[in-house]
């Protein structure tokens, strides 16, 4: 016969009760907290408080991501992530390599869609929103590896992107391979459209766009404005 005490070795002890009450005449609900004494039974009623729902909600958000396998690798982790947070508001850092990336631009913008050459990034992204910045080299950055802005239009001085009109749609069961691709795609196939904060580039960035797209040029490194950030700020 099978063993199964090692499935009954784990306790959970009553910790709150909470009773739902509903108007006869509205479609309105109240809610009542017990706390529990050492016997397990319900004592001091009280109106469920801010700070018990909020407590409530995270156990629930965590709990659904822990058991959906929210930002859990396929396998072996890859080889350019560098930090996975997988709690209720979990996020993960990676970083991409120089390459060559579709482009797209508003049309008040002097700027052609196309193909160019992009330097490599470093992106931190949870469910709902997206930082990113430039790196000076192609290798795996360290803690002190410091940060330059991402020479993009739609990105403020912290990093941020804003995304505009992208229908963002990361669930709680994105595993860590889907939730990165997701983002490079929202990333890259939005348009690109103003600036956010000050010029992110030591030259122009129209005239540094109208030369890279569609150019079989390496992006120019010495463009990139390095920030007061480095990798251990945004741990």
């Amino acid at each position: 016969m099978k063993n199964l005490v090692p499935q009954f070795s784990d306790f959970y002890l009553p910790e709150k009760a909470l009773v739902i009450f509903k108007s006869q005449t509205e479609s309105k609900f109240y809610i009542e907290s017990y706390d529990m004494d050492d016997e397990g039974c319900p004592i001091n009623a009280h109106p469920l408080s801010v700070q018990e729902a909020n407590s409530l909600a995270l156990v629930l958000d965590s709990s659904s991501d822990l058991q959906q396998g929210f930002l859990m690798s396929k396998g072996i982790l890859p080889n350019n992530v560098l930090y996975i947070n997988s709690n209720n508001n979990g996020y993960a850092i990676w970083h991409t390599p120089a390459m060559r990336a579709d482009l797209f631009f508003n049309n008040f913008l002097p700027i052609p869609d196309g193909v160019a050459s992009v330097p490599p990034l470093l992106w931190k992204a949870s469910k709902k929103g997206l930082h990113i910045w430039s790196l000076a080299k192609n290798t795996k950055p360290v803690v002190s590896t410091p940060l330059f802005n991402a020479p993009f239009f739609n990105i403020d001085a912290s990093g941020q992107v804003c995304m505009g009109s992208v229908d963002i749609k990361i669930s709680p069961s994105t595993t860590l391979e889907d939730f990165m691709e997701k983002w490079q795609c929202y990333f890259f196939n939005s348009r690109f459209s103003h600036l956010i904060a000050d010029a992110p580039t030591k030259h122009n960035i129209v005239q540094l766009w109208q030369g890279l797209m569609n150019a079989d040029k390496p992006f120019p490194m010495k463009t990139l404005k390095k920030t007061k950030f480095s990798l251990k700020n945004i741990l």
